[in-house]
């Protein structure tokens, strides 16, 4: 994710991605499979649809304060989703440049979880006594990256972890992996006709050896048929406890589609806003799976 701009916000959203993509080889892996097949020549081209945080809804946490960063830097909030099953709630955002990726945080609902969750969850979250973004210059790209980039609770245990996974494997991916970015996600529709819809491109990564989340189907597919959803599984990455480390889901890569509106059917030249915008509640759902066992250990 490179920006000719060199903004605040985009200075950090670049250092989240090289964080990221440090931590998931899928991305390195699928990039490069880009450009020895000739499709883009540099990562630059690849359009960035949106990017993901998961977050604790707790007090001084959770959206209400995450979503400071953006809104500063000139994001809107937009839609809102639930996610009942997972006990989640989140929103996205969007910006005025174009070039500019959608945002979308999504908070676990820490009140709905059994005593014995909540009991793990505050353990650590209690650290934190006051909304941290709050005491951030948010015009000052380092101390926001710094923000982002460290823990804002101590090292979990992996008993904490594993219970916590019993429950809410979101939950437990959090209280690891904080502000990781979770997911950055390709906009397939900007590519070149033969890898432009999600069925040409998922043949693609599948031939190079990405596995794919299969949860409601490879494709998740919204009711109107105009956003389409893939996603490769997390990677594994090792993680330190107090215990020691053990090998965990980290974070994945996300593809999209998204189909040109029927109004805008005869534009010759179609750009960002001919195409369905937003995000889908159904298709959202089976995404969050992608760091689920069930789909890290087929």
């Amino acid at each position: 994710m490179r920006f000719k701009d060199k903004k605040t916000i985009n200075i950090i959203l670049e250092s989240l991605f090289d964080t990221y993509s440090d931590r998931v080889p899928d991305v390195k892996k699928i990039t490069s499979a880009l450009i020895e097949s000739n499709i883009i020549s540099n990562q630059s081209e690849i359009v960035n649809d949106h990017i993901a945080f998961r977050t604790m809804g707790v007090e001084f946490l959770g959206i209400q304060s995450l979503e400071k960063i953006f809104l500063h830097h000139g994001y809107v909030k937009k839609d809102f989703y639930s996610f009942k099953t997972k006990k989640l709630n989140a929103f996205w955002y969007s910006h005025s440049d174009e070039n500019m990726p959608r945002i979308f945080i999504s908070e676990l609902k820490v009140n709905d979880l059994s005593e014995n969750s909540r009991r793990i969850i505050s353990k650590y979250t209690d650290q934190v006594t006051e909304d941290p973004v709050d005491k951030l210059d948010l015009s000052n790209a380092n101390e926001v990256i710094n923000f982002l980039s460290n823990p804002l609770w101590s090292l979990p245990s992996l008993n904490d972890f594993n219970d916590l996974l019993k429950e809410t494997e979101y939950g437990s991916w959090v209280i690891y992996n904080r502000y990781y970015l979770n997911h950055y996600t390709i906009s397939v529709h900007e590519l070149i006709d033969q890898y432009n819809t999600l069925e040409k491109f998922n043949a693609f990564v599948t031939k190079i050896g990405i596995k794919l989340n299969d949860s409601g189907g490879v494709i998740k597919e919204s009711k109107d048929g105009l956003l389409l959803q893939s996603s490769s599984v997390a990677n594994k990455v090792k993680a330190s406890f107090t215990e020691g480390s053990s090998l965990i889901s980290g974070s994945y890569v996300e593809f999209a589609e998204r189909r040109i509106l029927p109004k805008y059917s005869n534009v010759s030249k179609i750009k960002p806003i001919h195409r369905r915008d937003g995000f889908e509640t159904s298709n959202a759902d089976k995404i969050f799976e992608s760091t689920y066992i069930k789909q890290i250990e087929k």
